[in-house]
């Protein structure tokens, strides 16, 4: 049974309890990071909560017996001008404390900036683990609003540290008046605790922990309803309906899941209700029999009901602070749970790569399968891409051509084997250093919400050189489509975002990509099937002219179409993970194996489509 309960508390391996004290602590050192300020809402809250919460009940107390004793009007004015000097300088000086509240906000706005920034650094694999994207979301969902993240925390604290001076001046008060009366109220609020802290717990464990995968889902269907690129597929298809209904089943998981949380809380509310009327009953009954037998005055008759009543508030109030700063806690614990996870983003080790006028790869006996994964993607691969060399990667989708390209970039660490950078195992190397050896197209292009210029550079305007960004549209193809734009590189993307901004087509978008790789002139080009949304003859057309701009750098070129294949050295052909064929375009021509017989089959199409356009055109 205990193997049970610690196999389902542990079900995420990426999920940490750090414990309510080290959250504390990790909160107060990030906002002292962050700003100092809020020590003055500390301070003065903690001065302030005692005299603003029990200081009528002493002027009631001090007013009737003033009155029963036949004390002066004089010295009743006196003492009411007295005491409310005293609440408004309270209240002034609690109104300036709260107005520091919005340095919390700050704080969690920054620890959401910390939590994007970490998901951008991430290994890429990571990025496919479905147990840290449910990381990544619970992590979301614990800074998106004031009572969540460090603001929440901090407000939590604050909070409790305003109690204390409460509960502190109540004891005082009333151990004067009867023991067990406290003893009574503080078990009761102890019950209280006890009673709201498990079910926060239990609703926690069995309610919303388990809608992490649920958000995915709705945040997916949310996006996909409003991208403007699957309006074309819902409107054409008709699948508004369908989706629809997934919002539907969606909703009604989430309905479901609230319902379950109203009624375990109903079921709680209960209980905390019979236990504080108890609790009523007993400091009602003890105050009007000790007046009734003459050992209790008027006046202190007023000052310990309101005070009893104040110091079960409060005590309840300090129990259930201290069951949100666990509740609190526990999502803080999602927090940093995603910010301690070693996923890669943290290794900034290694050695820098060395600028040299060449770099030869070397796939040694490389194998890989994708985490979690049985089979392998890649099996066995040997081969080497030598400086200068043009290499094109070819085979049927499902190959492991982008598996091949995904380690050469490293993306992915090697499973088995190892891959050399000039003889160096390339784990060696910084990852950021790495990577800047590298100009990449991929087939899927993300648009950014930026100038043009400013998507090819993939810089900040102060480190684009936009001349530079002009000759790289104009060199990938895209001359026509800049002599349209207005603004020309200036022209803001993405039309969601800007109300002159402009969309590109597919077809664009693959030519932006390779401008983006001729802009960052590295020395090894990596092209995985970025024109796939061409056709053929104009991606044959723009591999050629691609290639001559790229003069003698080192080229790796992907595709399950052949046009790439005649002017590189060497041609690598995939299948079911391995390299089944490799050589140059002519002797796997010569040896009519699968390669010879997948390029006749293009070019017998390609053939038979120009003779029938030359028919059509007669």
């Amino acid at each position: 049974m205990k193997k049970n309960k610690e196999k389902e508390k542990n079900t995420n391996p990426y999920h940490k309890e750090y414990g309510v004290f080290s959250n504390s602590i990790h909160a107060l050192k990030s906002m002292l990071n962050y700003s100092h300020r809020f020590i003055p809402v500390i301070i003065i809250s903690i001065i302030c909560a005692p005299i603003m919460q029990y200081l009528w009940s002493f002027i009631s107390k001090f007013v009737i017996d003033m009155i029963t004793s036949g004390q002066s009007v004089t010295a009743l004015a006196l003492l009411m001008g007295g005491f409310t000097v005293i609440q408004i300088t309270a209240t002034m000086l609690n109104l300036y404390g709260n107005s520091f509240f919005h340095v919390y906000i700050g704080a969690r706005f920054r620890q959401m900036g910390l939590k994007n920034r970490k998901i951008m650094s991430v290994d890429y694999g990571y990025l496919e683990d479905k147990d840290f994207m449910d990381c990544y979301q619970k992590a979301g969902n614990a800074c998106n609003n004031n009572n969540n993240g460090i603001e929440g925390m901090m407000r939590g604290i604050v909070r409790l540290l305003t109690l204390i001076p409460i509960i502190a001046v109540g004891i005082a008060i009333l151990g004067t008046m009867n023991i067990f009366i406290m003893l009574a109220i503080l078990v009761c609020s102890v019950l209280q605790f006890v009673v709201s802290n498990k079910t926060n717990a239990y609703c926690k464990k069995k309610v919303w922990d388990p809608l992490a995968p649920w958000w995915r889902r709705h945040n997916y269907l949310s996006y996909t309803t409003s991208d403007f690129e699957a309006a074309k597929d819902i409107r054409m298809f008709g699948i508004a309906d369908w989706l629809t209904e997934k919002f539907k089943v969606l909703n009604k998981e989430r309905y479901a899941a609230q319902k379950k949380n109203s009624r375990i809380w109903a079921v709680s509310a209960v209980i905390n209700a019979v236990l504080w009327a108890g609790v009523q009953a007993a400091v009602y009954a003890w105050l009007l029999y000790s007046v009734v037998t003459g050992s209790m005055t008027i006046g202190n008759f007023t000052l310990y009901l309101a005070s009893s009543m104040t110091f079960f508030d409060y005590t309840n109030q300090l129990l259930t602070a201290v069951s949100d700063l666990l509740a609190r806690s526990r999502e803080y614990d999602d927090f940093r749970s995603f910010m301690d996870a070693d996923c890669g983003d943290k290794d900034d080790s290694g050695i820098d790569v060395p600028q040299c006028d060449s770099y030869e790869f070397t796939f040694r006996n490389v194998s890989f399968k994708y985490p979690k994964a049985e089979k392998y993607a890649l099996k066995n691969v040997n081969i080497t891409l030598n400086a200068g060399e043009r290499l094109a990667v070819v085979g049927l989708n499902g190959a492991g051509k982008s598996t091949f390209i995904k380690l050469l970039l490293r993306l992915y660490e090697v499973t088995e084997g190892e891959i050399l950078l000039n003889g160096v195992n390339i784990k060696q190397y910084n990852k950021h250093s790495y990577y800047k050896i590298f100009s990449p197209a991929f087939q899927e292009v993300e648009l950014f919400a930026f100038p043009l210029y400013m998507n090819v550079s993939m810089s900040s305007a102060d480190k684009s050189d936009k001349e530079k960004a002009r000759q790289c549209v104009i060199d990938s193809g895209l001359e026509n489509k800049l002599s349209e734009l207005e603004k020309g590189m200036d022209t803001e993307i993405l039309k969601i975002v800007y109300d002159d901004g402009v969309d590109l087509s597919g077809g664009e978008k693959q030519k932006l990509a390779l401008a983006r790789a001729l802009y960052k002139n590295a020395p090894v080009v990596v092209l995985d099937e970025p024109t796939a949304a061409l056709d053929a003859l104009a991606e044959s057309k723009l591999y050629g002219d691609f290639d001559k701009l790229i003069g003698n750098k080192t080229a790796v070129y992907i595709s399950h179409r052949l046009s790439s294949t005649q002017f590189c050295d060497k041609v690598a052909m995939f299948k079911d993970g391995g390299i089944v064929e490799y050589g140059t375009h002519s002797e796997l021509m010569d040896k009519g194996g699968e390669y010879a017989d997948m390029f006749n089959v293009q070019a017998q199409y390609y053939i038979d489509n120009n003779e029938s356009e030359v028919a059509v055109n007669a």
